[in-house]
């Protein structure tokens, strides 16, 4: 789960994190208030969506004009700045074309910069070690740094039973090149935002930049905060942070319904139960010619309610033009998807081919099922017919 920047800032204050005095805003009135209440005389108006490379983005409705991120001098320069941005369509390299609408502001208070750095916490599922990332290379995307300059990246791997300890900071402040006040305040940093990390069970914590100011403190200038959604059940003040018109519609639809969804940008719709088997019927489609639209886990235990649900989700994307079906019946019977399949199909009056693969408990009885439903669905014997199926019965549905 995704938050914004200013809450992201808000549970770190609250570690001990160091980040610039800063103010949401909902309205434009609001951002001149949070302006007057700061120490000035500069102050940062920051659109806040969850995306990144705001400051280089642009608005649909000037897309000559300035980005998601300005600097004002004044508090009618903050008017101004709210007014160009609230209510108004922001894209970057991470929106899309499409972009997102700024409905939120965070203004900030100006801070004088003397250095930028990058940082990051984030779990290496390779090692099953937390690993903290820091670079030189601030206010650029870590991957061309990693890329380009790999060498100006240094890595920190955290052993769980141990935790953080005093000399992993002290090597990533030496990694830094950061001396006297500065090291200092950049070992408590790195300690306390390790301890963000873990307690609030986040995904990642990345600061870009981190900076050291004038006064010789380490501070986060920007941050952005992800969250494992399978602990949210512990973390309620986080999960009650969630902004769901920054969600995909269908994802959003998907994840009160308990189904594993991803949009894409291909034409063949998929419902799978098991994620290694969606992403490997992914693959097929690929490997047939075709694009799949969307990753759909449907769940070991998903009910004909939760499968009726994910059949419309999959419909209700414009993009779809064909939709396979491929179920492996352990846990979930095959006859519980046929019967999804089949409300969920006269429910939306399917009008796209229709792909379905069955196999497991119950299969004969699922078979039999969407044989007598009346409506024409393709059945496949094994999975690679299907993607042919699929692949084949899309294309003639496209060319008619």
């Amino acid at each position: 789960m995704n938050i914004h920047e200013y809450q992201a800032k808000e549970l770190l204050e609250k570690y001990n994190v160091a980040v610039p005095k800063g103010i949401a805003a909902m309205s434009v009135a609001d951002a001149v208030k949070a302006a007057e209440e700061l120490p000035g005389p500069l102050y940062v108006v920051k659109a806040q969506i969850h995306a990144g490379g705001r400051g280089a983005g642009h608005f649909t409705n000037n897309p000559e004009g300035k980005g998601g991120v300005r600097l004002c001098k004044t508090t009618d320069d903050v008017k101004e700045a709210a007014e160009a941005m609230l209510g108004n369509v922001l894209v970057t390299k991470q929106t899309g074309p499409e972009g997102k609408e700024v409905q939120r502001l965070y203004v900030t208070d100006g801070v004088d910069i003397e250095k930028e750095y990058y940082c990051s916490v984030v779990l290496d599922r390779a090692t099953s070690r937390v690993i903290f990332m820091v670079s030189t290379e601030g206010g650029m995307d870590i991957e061309e740094v990693a890329e380009k300059t790999p060498e100006k990246i240094t890595h920190v791997s955290i052993n769980p039973a141990t935790g953080m300890m005093p000399f992993h900071a002290r090597e990533l402040a030496f990694s830094l090149g950061l001396s006297g006040d500065a090291f200092k305040s950049a070992l408590k940093f790195f300690m306390n935002l390790y301890k963000a990390y873990v307690e609030l069970d986040a995904a990642i914590v990345e600061i870009n930049p981190m900076i050291v100011t004038d006064k010789n403190e380490v501070m986060a200038l920007d941050a952005k905060m992800n969250f494992d959604e399978n602990a949210l059940f512990r973390q309620k003040a986080i999960e009650g942070m969630r902004d769901t018109t920054e969600e995909d519609e269908n994802e959003r639809e998907a994840t009160d319904w308990g189904l594993s969804y991803v949009r894409l940008d291909g034409d063949i719709g998929c419902m799978v139960n098991g994620a290694g088997l969606a992403m490997s019927t992914m693959d097929i489609i690929k490997l047939y010619g075709g694009e799949p639209a969307n990753f759909l886990d449907v769940g070991g235990g998903a009910t004909a309610e939760r499968v009726t649900a994910a059949f419309k989700i999959i419909l209700s994307d414009p993009n779809v033009k064909g939709v396979l079906v491929n179920i492996f019946g352990g846990i979930m019977k095959c006859d519980v998807i046929a019967e999804g399949v089949i409300a969920a199909a006269k429910e939306v009056e399917l009008s796209v081919p229709l792909v379905v693969r069955l196999e497991g408990t119950n299969v004969e009885k699922g078979k039999e099922l969407m044989a007598n439903s009346g409506l024409p669905i393709i059945s496949a014997d094994n999975l690679a017919d299907a993607a042919q199926k699929v692949v084949d019965a899309t294309k003639e549905a496209k060319a008619a």
